[in-house]
């Protein structure tokens, strides 16, 4: 009896989120196909029913980021995209610029975790990795007050402090400055609600 579409979805969904940890874990060139289907309890030869090579997969683990682990993350930190209100922008700071988030390696954002391999990668791994930071940046767009021209740019250079801060700090594990630098893009990024007439997050 042949499969249905939907036993071929979970499967391609549990190599997905297979993949995405364990390139969290180890980085792309770290990862082997075979690992890969080990990780998610499949044959090797079930890779190729779904995906060409490596590379398709890691762009697929990217996207699914933002409405698979992300949306769980978001739901957890109490942000609705959509609100339309400050306290959305400040919660996603401050969930996402956590100590808690630097520490979990396995769920970490991809924008923190595939930064280094996808400079490297080709046009499809960069055009999900440019989509999941445009999310982040459209969060912060629409929850941040009316600013005029002004407000793309705060939007990126939040999403830049966000994101450059957990890089810095993920490639120093365990030390003193790793800790230091999460903190003051936290306390930057709390500043910066002062000049946008919105209150510092706890």
């Amino acid at each position: 009896m042949p499969y249905s579409k939907d036993h071929k979805a979970r499967v391609r969904a549990t190599i997905v989120e297979a993949a995405r940890k364990l390139f969290n874990r180890h980085g792309f060139d770290n990862v082997t196909i075979d690992q890969l289907m080990a990780e998610a309890n499949l044959t090797r030869g079930g890779f190729y029913s779904h995906f060409a090579n490596k590379e398709e997969v890691f762009a697929a683990a990217t996207a699914s980021f933002i409405s698979g682990r992300g949306a769980v993350w978001r739901e957890d930190a109490g942000v609705d995209p959509a609100a339309g209100h400050i306290e959305m922008a400040q919660r996603m700071v401050a969930s996402y610029l956590s100590r808690e988030h630097l520490g979990q390696i396995e769920d970490q954002c991809p924008l923190i975790a595939y930064a280094t391999d996808v400079a490297r990668a080709g046009p499809q791994v960069q055009e999900s990795y440019r989509e999941l930071l445009e999310g982040m940046v459209t969060l912060f767009e629409m929850n941040m007050p009316d600013v005029g021209d002004g407000g793309r740019q705060r939007a990126l250079s939040l999403a830049a402090l966000c994101v450059g801060g957990m890089v810095v700090a993920r490639a120093l594990p365990g030390s003193d400055i790793a800790e230091d630098i999460r903190q003051a893009a936290l306390d930057d990024a709390n500043a910066l609600w002062l000049t946008q007439g919105g209150q510092v997050a706890a």
